[in-house]
């Protein structure tokens, strides 16, 4: 009998054992099933208009188009602007006179009518109230040309897109001050009746986690409150509940939501995580994480930034490694594990990664992992060597 299934019937054979005001997990849904739910029923958010010095990890929700820039040749270096024709044969032997003698420019500028390049400060000589070019330049040489960084209504940077510290730069140098973003709102609130360590450093992480993916978090609980007020507060797009989705004495995060809105999945096919779930109030997609950090950070990794990345009109920004696995990673068919990986260096294959961790991923194995790799639903594992994609920690 396959895991998956037995753990189905341990579920089952539990039920018969325990009140019937406990939560329980009648059956595990695919991982896949719970994200096709969210790309068919949650939507982008409405765009709002932001200042460009404010718009850093925001989702663009238009194009960022820009005009003709520069609108006209400047010097891309300091010297002396010349026709190059005129200093063609230039050199410290054969001097070419230059009259009237050309003007300065620094770098931005302008160039002068007539000048096509920039010679160098030491490439013209002086004399009295002579100049003569002791070096030849092509046309273009130190020089931008009109429309050089852009042509009119060149897409900078389109919709759907991080703002990256550097596309602000860029913008700001093109003059742009404001642009359109889809910023979602979401409520992070604690599921459990007290708030340990473990489950406030998994708020804490939630928090910094939705910022750098475009989200703003408002009203992180700093103690238990009413899990109620959490989810119906109507100004939050989404919200994120860590704690109170298993069968012990308090947990009743998953009735609430059931009392409140909806719930689609309880018992989710995922390790670690297994006992998450998600549903809606209204329109508002939730998600409630198990209480352990390492359940937390990977319903985060597989699940709650995917419901970001719908919101604010964008995608998931993974930036995969493909590296060959030093051991096998052996995983349960039916299950779609996250498993932490270490990067070591190896004489005949280079960089390898060394698995560290499955089901249950301690403090040590997180902090010792250089990042993450998913084994899907429909493997079995994977052999040693074979080339894994290791994505990198939050």
């Amino acid at each position: 009998m396959r895991v998956v299934e037995i753990r189905k019937l341990l579920f089952n054979i539990s039920a018969m054992a325990v009140d019937s005001s406990t939560q329980r997990i009648s059956r595990l849904t695919p991982l896949d099933a719970v994200l096709a739910c969210i790309d068919t029923r949650v939507e982008p958010v409405t765009p709002r208009a932001c200042s460009l010095a404010s718009a850093q990890g925001r989702v663009l929700a238009a194009d960022v188009t820009a005009s003709k820039l520069p609108p006209g040749s400047i010097a891309l270096r300091d010297g002396f602007a010349v026709a190059a024709g005129a200093v063609a044969d230039a050199s410290p032997y054969t001097p070419a006179p230059l009259t009237p003698a050309p003007q300065q420019v620094d770098a931005g500028e302008a160039m002068p009518e007539g000048a096509d390049a920039v010679l160098p400060l030491d490439a013209v000589m002086f004399a009295g109230d002579r100049a003569e070019a002791i070096a030849a330049v092509a046309p273009g040489d130190g020089v931008l040309l009109a429309g050089g960084d852009c042509m009119p209504q060149t897409i900078l940077r389109r919709a759907g897109a991080y703002l990256r510290a550097s596309d602000i730069a860029v913008m700001a140098a093109g003059g742009i001050a404001d642009v359109s973003v889809r910023e979602p709102r979401i409520r992070i609130a604690c599921g459990s009746m007290t708030k340990t360590p473990v489950v406030q450093a998994a708020v804490d992480m939630l928090t910094r986690a939705v910022s750098a993916a475009g989200g703003t978090v408002f009203n992180a609980d700093t103690e238990p409150q009413p899990l109620y007020e959490a989810l119906s507060e109507a100004r939050a797009h989404a919200g994120f509940v860590v704690g109170g989705t298993g069968s012990g004495r308090g947990d009743a995060s998953v009735r609430t939501l059931a009392k409140f809105g909806r719930v689609e999945a309880h018992g989710i096919a995922v390790s670690p995580g297994e006992t998450a779930a998600f549903g809606f109030v209204g329109t508002r997609p939730v998600l409630l994480m198990p209480g352990r950090l390492d359940s937390a950070l990977a319903i985060w990794l597989l699940i709650g930034r995917h419901i970001i990345a719908k919101l604010s009109g964008g995608r998931v920004e993974d930036t995969p490694k493909m590296l060959p696995l030093k051991r096998k990673v052996t995983s349960t068919i039916g299950l779609t594990e996250l498993v932490p990986v270490r990067y070591e260096e190896n004489s005949a294959d280079g960089t390898v990664a060394d698995p560290l961790a499955s089901g249950y991923l301690s403090f040590e194995a997180l902090t010792g992992s250089d990042g993450w790799i998913v084994v899907p639903a429909d493997s079995e594992g994977f052999a040693a060597g074979t080339q894994a994609a290791v994505r990198p920690w939050l």
